[in-house]
């Protein structure tokens, strides 16, 4: 299906559903954007787009931000905090938890931590 730039709907408008199998943050592109987005870099499915005033951070179907590593690279502590102040949008299920903030492209994936149902429904 080909798809208009930026739009999602295909040559005669229909909406392409498909997941994307991504999740992903927009990050400040500040010395501390920078130096997470350094990090992410180098790890597995993990891609990285710079632009002048943000930076993508994209992962096939898991992100993870582990606070502890982010930290080593930075020289000082790193917290939720501190990823939410050069957090400015993401897409996918976000799960914060007390060392790290994970992101996961479909909600079954992320079912244990968001009390996501996945019983099959009964019907009569």
């Amino acid at each position: 299906m080909t798809t208009s730039a930026g739009t999602g709907t295909g040559a005669f408008g229909a909406v392409n559903r498909t997941s994307s199998n991504r999740a992903g943050v927009t990050l400040m592109n500040n010395q501390n954007g920078y130096i997470v987005a350094e990090v992410m870099r180098h790890k597995p499915g993990v891609t990285v787009s710079e632009y002048p005033s943000m930076i993508r951070v994209d992962g096939e179907r898991k992100l993870e931000f582990d606070f502890d590593e982010i930290g080593d690279a930075l020289g000082t502590e790193f917290d939720q905090y501190d990823f939410e102040e050069i957090m400015s949008t993401h897409y996918g299920r976000m799960v914060h938890l007390d060392d790290r903030t994970v992101l996961f492209a479909n909600p079954e994936d992320a079912a244990e931590y968001i009390d996501f149902d996945l019983r099959p429904v009964e019907t009569s």
